[in-house]
């Protein structure tokens, strides 16, 4: 099996509005992979195609090998987290996932595994109704790993939480990959999705325009180099010297923004000076996961 999820023109309609456009997926095994797009693409459809929570209209799909008309034959190996956990809160974190290994038939042994893996060991015997947004966040990763998956579905866990608690769950997620288990996690934090995702699924208007890994994306979207003239005054000189040698450029600001690679910017800061103009800074701007989305979702179709 070298694909952990498999879709072929996955395609779900409700009434007039189609909600999931013809996707096709293939997701590697053993990646860390964003599932990305604006609210209302398609994210959390998708994924409930996947889990078997609702049936598609047309296309087919596999996950684990196994076709998702038959999630009975799969879901044991898929744990998930669909949009916010909801635990007894008069229960403690431990006595709530001893209830849900009663009811999945799991070996009870695995509760204190998964509470060390999402760092809850010190807080497992308190009340859930005690914990805040980022621990219950966590306690339901611990859920979702209950049945040891090799695939964990997690849609949107970092929803709501403050920077400690984005910073927690990114280090649970990396400590999943680190043992093996395929991660298909759903964010609107691109930031987030470039620190810890090796692999990238965009979704617009419910149809896939992008799938690979994140450096490829980031690649198609060329870096600036960023001068900024002692005198603000010499601004659209240096931008006028920079087009003349054949580089892009444009003011902004006190500052010239080059379209150029990174090891022009010596050539830059000797146009500079052969021009007769200080630089007070010389930078480079990379390009980020956030430019190369809204350069695909807000760009012509026929980019994608």
């Amino acid at each position: 099996m070298t694909a952990a999820v498999s879709t072929s023109a996955l395609t779900k309609r409700y009434k007039q509005r189609l909600a999931v456009d013809a996707v096709d997926i293939e997701l590697p095994v053993g990646v860390v992979s964003g599932f990305v797009g604006p609210n209302g693409a398609g994210k959390t459809t998708t994924i409930q195609l996947l889990l078997g929570l609702c049936r598609p209209t047309s296309g087919t799909a596999q996950v684990l090998g196994r076709p998702i008309s038959d999630p009975a034959s799969y879901l044991g190996r898929v744990g998930a987290l669909i949009e916010a956990p909801s635990f007894y809160p008069s229960l403690s974190g431990r006595r709530n996932l001893e209830v849900l290994t009663r009811l999945g038939r799991i070996d009870s042994r695995r509760i204190s595994e998964v509470l060390e893996l999402v760092e809850l060991s010190d807080r497992a015997n308190d009340f859930v109704r005690a914990y805040s947004l980022g621990m219950k966040q966590r306690l339901g990763v611990a859920a979702a790993l209950l049945p040891n998956p090799e695939l964990c579905i997690l849609d949107e866990p970092t929803n709501g939480l403050d920077p400690a608690g984005i910073r927690e769950m990114r280090s649970v997620i990396r400590g999943l990959a680190d043992r093996g288990i395929t991660v298909f996690v759903s964010s609107h934090l691109l930031a987030e999705i470039e620190a810890i995702c090796d692999h990238l699924v965009m979704i617009d208007s419910g149809r896939i325009v992008f799938q690979g890994g994140v450096d490829k994306l980031i690649g198609t979207q060329q870096s600036e180099i960023v001068a900024t003239p002692e005198h603000p005054a010499d601004a659209p000189a240096l931008a006028a010297l920079c087009i003349a040698a054949g580089r892009p450029a444009r003011v902004a600001g006190n500052d010239v923004r080059v379209q150029a690679p990174e090891d022009w910017a010596p050539e830059l800061n000797r146009q500079a000076m052969a021009g007769g103009i200080t630089l007070r800074a010389l930078a480079v701007d990379r390009a980020s996961l956030e430019q190369a989305y809204f350069a695909i979702t807000e760009g012509p179709q026929d980019q994608a």
